[in-house]
């Protein structure tokens, strides 16, 4: 069970906490890229309606199993849909600790480049795509900055729930929003950069056709807002009895595609800004490359009034709103171990042991990472199922309510 006393303080707080864990790395750092490489305005609608008919539903059954069984996913499946669908549970917990292993190492490259940024390495003349590659060359830089950040995820977790996530997540988001409303606006002052916003909202609707508009669509959807991770789940355990589900769930998921495509909006049109011409953008969009918030946004800031400091800037929104997701995946595994009878500060901890020694492989090499984005990418919208299935559609969803 949920320990004694730990509830977030309002739901105000609740809201914020879960706008923590959905503002993520998957916003920033990867909405963009997979907007690009899907055709922008196709994407972009298949993308809302895999929030209202996908996302939305699901972040409701996880509150609904959160609030009514305070358990983790293992706990939760068991007594929620039943003993013999414990399995679900645990299959949920166990893939989203395995996204934890590499998105840690994700979190370690933003607050690398923080440091770029503040120690004024991203000038004027600075070649970004060779500093990107360079970066990960060095196995030494890659691995210390993983351990880095999934040590800031341990620090906050031991916290708990009030004390440690709540009040970091309330510096964490309006500072997301701020940050990344100041790119876009900036990004759009420069020369080209309206062409981002135009590739953005082409309204191309034979992208409506590919199966892999509609396929990248859902994969973002879940990875951006969250959905079938278990990680609503996770924080509903904390929630007041008296939480309207279905108002806090299209909040959630409606400010989290905001930002998405705020990011969106800040870093394709930089994209075409600093690109040698029309072509030479489109063609780094479609490549779908990890590296492109990094290598662009590196390129556009030393063309600013103290680009240095507003790449450090923006490199910290990136970096705490990655670490404001990867708590969310420790608190899930912490959670489930909890209710297996380990303290929280033991759970805390060896959690986090394993996620750095697991994560070493995608910090050393980055097709190993970009292999796992993939595979569990796609693997979310499957695993959702679960939360879909017969057996919890049928259950105590409305005496629940």
């Amino acid at each position: 069970m949920a320990e004694k006393g730990a509830q977030w303080s309002s739901r105000f707080g609740f809201i914020i906490a879960s706008l923590g864990m959905a503002f993520g790395a998957g916003n920033i750092w990867r909405f963009p890229r997979e907007a690009a490489a899907n055709g922008g305005g196709p994407f972009l609608i298949a993308f809302i309606l895999a929030n209202l008919i996908w996302a939305v539903p699901l972040l409701m059954i996880e509150m609904i199993m959160g609030r009514s069984t305070r358990l983790g996913t293992n706990g939760a499946f068991r007594d929620f849909v039943g003993k013999k669908h414990t399995w679900m549970g645990v299959w949920t917990g166990f893939c989203c600790v395995l996204i934890m292993f590499y998105y840690s190492v994700v979190t370690g490259w933003a607050i690398r480049y923080f440091i770029f940024g503040l120690s004024g390495v991203v000038r004027r003349g600075v070649d970004s795509e060779a500093l990107w590659r360079g970066f990960l060359a060095s196995p030494a830089q890659t691995i210390f900055f993983h351990l880095i950040a999934i040590a800031l995820a341990c620090f906050i977790i031991i916290g708990g729930v009030y004390k440690g996530l709540e009040r970091a997540n309330k510096i964490i988001v309006p500072s997301i929003v701020v940050i990344l409303a100041a790119v876009m606006v900036w990004a759009l002052t420069k020369p080209g950069a309206v062409r981002g916003l135009e590739y953005l909202f082409r309204p191309d609707l034979m992208g409506l056709l590919k199966a892999k508009t509609w396929l990248s669509a859902f994969t973002q959807a879940a990875w951006s807002v969250g959905a079938g991770w278990g990680l609503m789940l996770t924080y509903s355990v904390y929630m007041s009895e008296r939480e309207d589900i279905a108002a806090n769930s299209f909040v959630i998921a409606f400010a989290d595609s905001g930002s998405s495509l705020l990011a969106g909006m800040a870093v394709l049109p930089l994209v075409f800004a600093v690109s040698p011409g029309p072509e030479a953008a489109a063609r780094a969009l479609q490549s779908g490359d990890t590296g492109l918030t990094f290598i662009y946004l590196t390129k556009f800031f030393p063309s600013l009034p103290a680009g240095s400091f507003v790449a450090a800037l923006f490199f910290l929104a990136l970096a705490v709103s990655a670490l404001a997701s990867l708590l969310s995946m420790v608190e899930l595994a912490v959670r489930n171990l909890s209710d297996a009878g380990i303290s929280r500060k033991k759970a805390a901890v060896l959690t986090s042991v394993v996620a750095f020694l697991c994560g070493i492989p995608s910090a050393v090499n980055i097709n190993i990472q970009a292999n796992q984005d993939m595979v569990w990418g796609v693997g979310l919208p499957s695993r959702a199922c679960f939360s879909r299935s017969p057996s919890i559609k049928t259950g105590s969803i409305v005496s629940v309510e």
